[in-house]
């Protein structure tokens, strides 16, 4: 089965760093863009962090200088290296990956309703909850 296995999320305080990864299962990432979006409560569906297939990298305003994205071909992994967390990174993170490219920096929908082969992906995580609270 082609899926997305994301993993690393939890609860930290203020200050604290966490490290989300996404492994591909039976397929590659080879001629794709992957990265991650997330949406918490109230929000919409944004993307925080993409590596294009041509390796150049895409940050949300709000995470540059916090998140370092990654991804390691020989492994079908992408990462995301969260440090300096905020409450307002609170939120569901899921894994995306599109042959397309990532057009649309918000999505149209929540995040949860997306599946793969829609919204212009074709994979899609089931999500992994990052909390910030003290």
């Amino acid at each position: 089965e082609e899926q997305l296995v994301e993993s690393g999320g939890g609860s930290v305080q203020p200050g604290g760093s966490l490290r989300l990864s996404c492994t591909a299962s039976g397929f590659t990432f080879d001629d794709s863009d992957m990265g991650w979006y997330r949406q918490a409560p109230g929000n919409e569906c944004d993307l925080v962090s993409g590596v294009r297939r041509d390796g150049t990298i895409y940050y949300a305003d709000s995470v540059k200088d916090r998140f370092t994205i990654s991804q390691e071909n020989a492994y079908n992994t992408v990462s995301l290296q969260m440090n300096s967390l905020k409450p307002e990174d609170t939120a569901v993170y899921y894994c995306a990956v599109t042959r397309g490219g990532f057009r649309i920096l918000r999505l149209n929908a929540p995040c949860s309703h997306v599946e793969a082969g829609s919204y212009g992906m074709d994979y899609w995580g089931k999500g992994t909850l990052v909390t910030i609270s003290s």
